[in-house]
């Protein structure tokens, strides 16, 4: 039997570890799931995510874009409006949102901490 390092044992897998460096940052895993149900303009997606400021999603989505997971179109005017949409990339996201809902569903009540009958 070969033994392994403290070190091979606490290694982060490294796709996690890039999954995380995005979708960790707070309101982007929001935003893309208000985008999994298609198109949406700046002031629509704003409004879908409370308490998010205009300069955060802003921000998210340039994240988001430069990832390569949300395609930024600018609507002829008048007057000029930009929507979002997901690439392909980020819509296959879909599933793994889907079942982290379900999971939060099962397994985190309201206040974001896991019920006591599944503890331990």
């Amino acid at each position: 039997m070969t033994e392994r390092g403290e070190e091979a044992c606490r290694q982060v897998d490294t796709g996690m570890t890039r999954v995380f460096a995005l979708f960790g940052k707070r309101w982007t895993g929001l935003v893309v799931s208000v985008l999994l149900g298609g198109p949406v303009h700046f002031a629509e997606l704003r409004r879908a995510v409370p308490g998010i400021s205009e300069r955060m999603l802003s921000d998210r989505l340039t994240e988001l874009a430069a990832a390569g997971l949300v395609v930024r179109e600018v609507d002829g005017g008048p007057p000029l409006r930009v929507s979002y949409r997901l690439t392909e990339a980020g819509r296959a996201l879909d599933p793994a949102l889907k079942e982290l809902s379900r999971w939060a569903e099962t397994y985190l009540a309201d206040g974001g901490q896991c019920p006591e009958r599944f503890r331990g």
